[in-house]
């Protein structure tokens, strides 16, 4: 009997475990971060300055790292979400009703975003699981949708484009740190509250994936849509709920923006889509899908996030700030490009 060239899962997780440190892409990405903060370092040292850059810092990292996670969850099926920012936008106008109207609590006003970002994910993945149509003209006529629907309703529903206030404890969202809590003399760190809040989001994606029957169902139907259906997969139902998940976590980051903003308004998400998509590629999740590294996104946002606040302390002007991301993102995808290529020539899996 020939034997198959390609190896099995558990032989194949051997062998990436004895990836050796170059081959690794999440090493990779770890030492680019460090290089990037000792150069922002030695050209500014206010680069360290905890209140000036390293808490803003976070609090954009925590928000940018669930809008990749947003993205990843779809592109775990080889598909887009091209209305991640206005689905996002529509949950912050949920939430912000919910207060306005209802004067509801903190968390209900969160849990409301977060279910209208699901159903709004849901619709999408249902439009495409049915009717077969790429999901790149599916989200984007959704964007569009979207636009003049969060328009319409502000334009309704508030005197302008934002409500005027916020449910009770948003406000510390996004001005108090771990360190203005203190316990006799015990404080804690300079770390924003909006930071554990990313984290759980990324720990639960990580474990969905990792661990779960949907998530790595969502992985199989991403790598080969047609076998996984031959396998028993209820494929169109993964990607429904693959896209209700990635409408939940642009819920989610519309949420996190709107306490980072001080504000629930119709701008929430303008800027989402390039990072919801640099995050996961430059992690190393395939636009192919059947792959995705969490890590790896929340390794590439600090990087941008990085790249971001280096130059703008640089004092580089806005459109300068654009053209010299845009170069070292597409220096840093390329050097990875040429680790995967060694690798290959060295017949070691990347």
């Amino acid at each position: 009997m020939k034997q198959d060239d390609n190896p099995s899962p558990p032989e194949a997780a051997r062998q990436a475990a004895r990836l050796p440190l170059w081959a690794n892409p999440r090493i990779g990405l770890v030492v680019l971060l460090i290089a990037l903060i000792a150069l922002f370092t030695t050209l500014r040292p206010a680069f360290l300055n905890t209140q000036l850059t390293l808490v803003p810092m976070q609090s954009d990292i925590s928000v940018y790292a669930v809008v990749g996670l947003s993205q990843l969850a779809v592109l775990s099926l080889g598909h887009m979400n091209m209305a991640v920012g206005r689905m996002a936008a529509m949950s912050a106008f949920a939430a912000g009703l919910l207060h306005d109207r209802l004067d509801a609590p903190l968390i209900v006003c969160l849990l409301g975003g977060l279910a209208t970002g699901a159903l709004l994910g849901a619709l999408a993945g249902l439009i495409i699981a049915r009717t077969g149509v790429n999901s790149f003209v599916v989200t984007l006529a959704l964007d569009f949708a979207l636009i003049g629907l969060v328009s319409l309703l502000y334009a309704t529903f508030t005197d302008g484009v934002a409500f005027g206030g916020l449910p009770a404890g948003m406000s510390a969202l996004r001005t108090d740190t771990f360190a203005d809590y203190c316990a006799g003399d015990v404080c804690g760190p300079e770390i924003p509250l909006l930071a554990p809040i990313a984290l759980v989001a990324a720990l639960g994606v990580g474990l969905l994936f990792r661990w779960s029957r949907i998530g790595r169902e969502v992985l199989m139907t991403g790598a080969n849509a047609k076998a996984a259906l031959l396998s028993g997969i209820p494929v169109n139902l993964r990607v429904v709920q693959a896209h209700a998940l990635s409408g939940l976590l642009a819920g989610l980051a519309g949420f996190l923006l709107s306490a980072n903003n001080g504000s629930f308004s119709a701008g929430v998400g303008d800027g989402f889509l390039l990072p919801s998509f640099l995050a996961p590629v430059l992690g190393g999740t395939l636009l192919v899908g059947g792959a995705v590294s969490v890590l790896g996104t929340v390794l590439g946002t600090g990087i941008t996030q990085v790249i971001y606040k280096g130059l703008n302390l640089l004092q580089f002007q806005v459109d300068e700030l654009k053209l010299y991301i845009g170069l070292v993102l597409l220096a840093a995808l390329s050097l990875d490009r040429l680790r995967h290529v060694l690798a290959e020539r060295r017949g070691v899996p990347a």
